[in-house]
């Protein structure tokens, strides 16, 4: 294998692929990156078994061939040459070593056979659509943050994404939850999404999906069965295992009877939980919220730091409440409020709020309150 290749397009695509590749490995070969070369393209993958990503990038190939090397250094040292460069890359005759030249500098890796290199079974994945750009993000945007991290609730640990039907209309749904806060999102159904299974995206997958969407603006195809999904932008596929579980009946946590209605101007108040919360333990990171009629006053109390108070003029006509959050739950939830006004609907200090934006209810949150 030898080829010829800008640096920026090289950077850019070690930079998509070499994130797969988990730091400490028990298998050496999973610590590459695997390099094809063939038809005036570079094709880079890298995988951890459960999720794979292929990029390809244009280059001047003199020789086909594969090839793998140490992801992580190969990315260091493309991210160290100088901007603008050519790098001549050139695997020796027995596959034992990968040689990059640009300028005056060279670099000689110790590589693995590709012939070790494991992939992924694609498999059939019957169902297939596609989103836009924007779409993907707004979905995965809205809910990631409520994903846990517990592993052994490891159900729990990604986005479930479904079809189902709102207000009779067919929509496509993303949800996470932690067991403190539900996010749930959805967009209008995409066409070809109607039979798919429910299923449920991984937490590094979504995290990686969302670092290729910031660098495109066409359309995603989205290929999905059971076990496994495949996202295909323009020069790279993402394909990954689905998380091999139920995803709880989430419409059971979200309540149907609360009355109390409170509005409020999202940027304030959150600048407002922001500001008190300072005051609060990094423990409970606790806000209470008490409302009255046309007021609400956040405060927060902490034994080694004191206490916090703020006012601020909302939108409250029901009976006064005095109820608790976390602070940093309730920031995450206004980061995803586009909007100016964003509605709390309560019952008591003891049952779950639900939070959307006033103008925008297509994404729903509901909160767990806390005692405080």
């Amino acid at each position: 294998m030898k080829l010829t290749i800008e640096r920026a397009a090289l950077l850019r695509a070690l930079g998509h692929v070499q994130s797969v590749v988990e730091r400490r490995n028990t298998i050496p070969i999973l610590s590459n990156v695997m390099l094809r070369a063939e038809r005036g393209r570079l094709a880079l993958s890298a995988t951890d078994m459960d999720l794979e990503i292929v990029e390809s990038v244009a280059a001047q190939v003199a020789n086909d061939g594969a090839m793998t090397a140490p992801a992580h250094t190969l990315y260091d040292i493309v991210r160290k040459l100088r901007e603008g460069s050519q790098i001549e890359v050139a695997a020796s005759g027995d596959k034992s070593s990968l040689t990059l030249r640009s300028g005056r500098s060279t670099f000689t890796l110790a590589c693995l056979p590709p012939e070790d290199y494991p992939l992924m079974a694609g498999g059939e994945l019957p169902h297939g659509f596609t989103l836009q750009a924007t779409e993907l993000k707004t979905l995965i945007d809205r809910t990631r943050f409520a994903i846990s991290t517990e592993e052994t609730r490891y159900y729990l640990n990604g986005i479930f994404l479904h079809s189902t039907t709102s207000s009779d209309n067919p929509v496509l749904r993303a949800v996470a939850t932690d067991g403190h806060r539900l996010a749930r999102v959805e967009i209008m159904l995409p066409e070809g999404a109607a039979g798919m299974p429910g299923v449920i995206v991984p937490r590094k997958t979504v995290a990686e999906l969302r670092k290729l969407i910031d660098e495109t603006d066409q359309e995603i195809g989205v290929s999905l069965s059971d076990t496994k999904i495949r996202f295909v932008f323009g020069d790279a596929v993402l394909t990954s295992k689905l998380i091999d579980g139920t995803f709880p009946d989430y419409d059971r946590v979200i309540p149907s009877n609360n009355d109390k209605t409170l509005e409020v101007e999202c940027k304030p108040f959150a600048e407002a939980v922001d500001r008190v919360s300072t005051i609060s333990t990094e423990k409970s990171r606790a806000v209470k919220l008490a409302v009255e009629r046309g007021s609400l006053t956040l405060s927060a109390t902490s034994p080694e730091n004191g206490t916090a108070i703020e006012e601020i003029e909302v939108r409250y006509n029901a009976t006064g409440i005095e109820i608790g959050f976390n602070s940093r739950y309730l920031l995450d939830i206004t980061d995803q409020i586009a909007g100016e006004w964003v509605v709390f609907q309560m019952a008591d200090a003891a049952s779950p709020t639900i939070v959307h934006e006033r103008a925008d209810t297509s994404a729903l949150y509901v909160l767990m309150p806390m005692r405080v």
